[in-house]
């Protein structure tokens, strides 16, 4: 099996059963024009996240990591007319483009894009009284997971899910001497899960367009 093999499976399903509409293929193209790195979900991975969402029956949901507001789109778009969502990006430039790109999609009025580290951010959005959020999906920084799946915890209740994506990391996550920070940053953040009572989780691999890798799915139980 071949990256070219992963990337025509990818296709030949998305092609039938995801069907992108312009504003999303919009918002790929303007963040490659933006000169932001290419790290979006797959558009498949994007349409998962949207299903997960509608059958956990979201209304509000945190997603930390922005880019370009791909995956942000998708996540919007599972919500109810009075729904919310909140979305944490360290990158002023990305937020920019990330503005534009959910507006441009119709949902510009559910999604705030709160600019700067997650680790101020998130501390300020339990302050504000921000949540309990129903889902989280953690897609930025690796070596940071661990402390974003302590707010994660800080800011649920029993029955929301969290979501971790980029897991696995072409397989080195399975090999304890590799020091890649990233790698380090899944490995600990996994074991917490697994080690956390209030959790019950599953991890899951994938290959496609984006290549191999995999996200960890918990749910709160208490």
């Amino acid at each position: 099996m071949t990256q070219s093999t992963w990337t025509a499976v990818d296709g030949y399903f998305a092609d039938l059963l995801v069907k992108e509409d312009s504003a999303l293929t919009a918002a790929v193209e303007d963040s490659d024009a933006a000169g932001l790195s290419a790290l979006q979900v797959a558009p498949n991975q994007g349409k998962l996240l949207n299903l997960i969402a509608r059958i956990r029956g979201a209304r509000s949901i945190l997603e930390i990591g922005t880019l370009g507001g791909y995956s942000t789109i998708w996540l919007a778009r599972a919500l109810p007319a009075d729904g919310r969502l909140v979305t944490l990006e360290v990158d002023e430039h990305a937020a920019t483009i990330a503005r534009a790109n959910v507006a441009r999609a119709g949902v510009g009025h559910l999604v705030d894009i709160l600019v700067g580290k997650a680790l101020d951010t998130l501390p300020q959005l339990e302050a504000d009284g921000a949540g309990p959020f129903d889902l989280v999906f953690i897609d930025a920084d690796k070596p940071s997971n661990p402390d974003y799946l302590a707010w994660s915890l800080r800011l649920t209740r029993p029955g929301s899910v969290i979501i971790g994506d980029n897991v696995v990391r072409e397989g080195a996550v399975t090999d304890p001497t590799e020091d890649d920070p990233r790698v380090v940053g899944v490995r600990r953040f996994t074991e917490l899960i697994a080690a956390e009572p209030r959790l019950t989780a599953t991890a899951v691999q994938t290959v496609g367009v984006k290549g191999h890798d995999g996200f960890v799915l918990a749910m709160v139980t208490d």
